[in-house]
């Protein structure tokens, strides 16, 4: 039994970029200009959600996470930390608990 993962494809930086100024220039929905460009519904969304489109004179631009997107990236980095410091401070209480028993 060989179990077949998800393919997904890739999708360059330029490609991204050109989709969603497509998006924002041409008056067309994203549903409409995902048909065009054979990518799959709701992605052109999640891409104008999750990226910022940062210009660098007339001819260069690059994607950044959104705002909301770092924010997102940040709260889950938070909790996963949140989690190990409350993991670390049960181990550390079990520790004393069994110290304190010892020397009483």
């Amino acid at each position: 039994m060989d179990e077949q993962k998800p393919h997904y494809r890739k999708y360059t930086e330029e490609f991204k970029l050109e989709a969603l100024e497509l998006l924002k220039s041409s008056g067309k929905s994203a549903g409409q200009i995902e048909r065009d460009l054979g990518i799959t519904p709701g992605l052109l969304v999640k891409w104008r959600d999750r990226y910022q489109v940062i210009a660098h004179g007339e001819d260069q631009a690059h994607l950044e996470a959104s705002d909301i997107e770092a924010a997102r990236r940040e709260i889950k980095q938070l909790r996963r930390r949140l989690a190990e410091v409350e993991e670390e401070r049960e181990i550390l209480k079990k520790t004393i608990n069994i110290f304190s028993r010892k020397s009483a």
